[in-house]
């Protein structure tokens, strides 16, 4: 959540003489209950995390994934992404800005051996539950494992 992630990943990647050849945007967090009762500076960080990091770590690094010609970029977005989610209201909204950014950015990239990813797991058994402060989150859907999620994610 902080200023212009984008910038200071690609400052540090560069001070480290590597060559980014695949990004995977994956962190992201959500805040559960009533969108009128929600903390507004949760709120705030939360599109910092979920919208604005995404956006300016992608720009950070396009220009290098598509210069290399065969670069993965991987957006993580959310089954979410795809219907209204009351009581996670903005982390529906924030998913689906990842994932008609990534639809375009896989547009964009066409012919330039780039390939781009929009990820869209459900319910996965990771820390997110922890952050949200209840499993509630999870619908009563079966959490996916991470392994799942990636193996999919690579096929």
């Amino acid at each position: 959540a902080t200023d212009h992630p984008g910038q200071a990943l690609a400052a540090q990647v560069d001070q480290l003489g590597l060559h980014v050849t695949s990004l995977i945007n994956n962190a992201g967090f959500a805040t559960f209950g009533p969108f009128h009762q929600a903390d507004p500076d949760r709120l705030r960080r939360e599109i910092a995390v979920d919208v604005t990091a995404v956006a300016d770590i992608s720009r950070a690094f396009i220009g290098q994934l598509r210069t290399a010609g065969r670069g993965v970029l991987v957006n993580v977005a959310s089954m979410a992404a795809y219907q209204p989610n009351p009581r996670m209201a903005l982390y529906g909204a924030t998913k689906a800005f990842v994932l008609s950014l990534t639809e375009a950015l896989w547009e964009e990239s066409r012919g330039t051996g780039l390939r781009v990813l929009a990820l869209s797991p459900g319910a996965t058994r990771t820390e997110f539950f922890d952050v949200v402060g209840t499993p509630q989150a999870a619908g009563g859907a079966r959490l996916a494992s991470p392994v799942d999620v990636v193996r999919t994610a690579l096929a």
